[in-house]
């Protein structure tokens, strides 16, 4: 959705509220795409502060599904974004700013922002519990619903020769 600021030109103070709605599905973020599986219209309220300056504020709910980073199941989250900031229109400008990539000449692209946002909401690791116990790196088994046999100790490279030795010798 874009909101052409032009509604605002030559009235300082002038606020305008706009009901918007994002039509992003996913977003891409460190190798992994994460499904926006809820969003609700929400309000932002633009305010010409002068005939180039303009100041935006507005809070969005997002539920966003992902794998859990420890044993890859799937797992959903909100995600809360507030979008208070100050930004700048040059006349004439017709390429996006550098700083502000929302915007695209005296437009103001609601799916960018709201995908900016959500970039900067999103985890580190997407956990579906935070005492998730992940998989067994040998065998695959998700640790939080079964234990495996797997022996797990890590031994020194240097003493597998040992190792070796003890297995042949033990005993059936």
């Amino acid at each position: 959705m874009l909101i052409h600021l032009s509604e605002l030109f030559n009235c300082e103070g002038r606020k305008k509220v706009y009901t918007v709605e994002t039509a992003l599905d996913s977003v891409d973020f460190d190798g992994e795409t994460f499904q926006i599986e809820k969003a609700e219209p929400f309000e932002l309220e633009l305010t010409a502060k002068t005939r180039h300056k303009y100041t935006m504020s507005g809070h969005a709910t997002l539920t966003v599904g992902g794998h859990c980073a420890r044993c890859l199941e799937p797992v959903s989250f909100d995600c809360e974004l507030d979008f208070g900031r100050e930004f700048e229109v040059q006349d004439g400008q017709e390429e996006s700013l550098d700083d502000e990539p929302f915007m695209k000449g005296y437009n103001l692209d609601v799916d960018q922002l709201v995908c900016n946002e959500l970039l900067l909401s999103l985890p580190m690791k997407v956990l579906c519990r935070e005492d998730c116990k992940g998989i067994c790196n040998r065998c695959g088994t998700n640790l939080n619903l079964r234990t495996c046999t797997c022996d797990t100790r890590s031994l020194d490279p240097r003493m597998s020769v040992i190792q070796e030795i003890f297995n042949e010798f033990k005993e059936v």
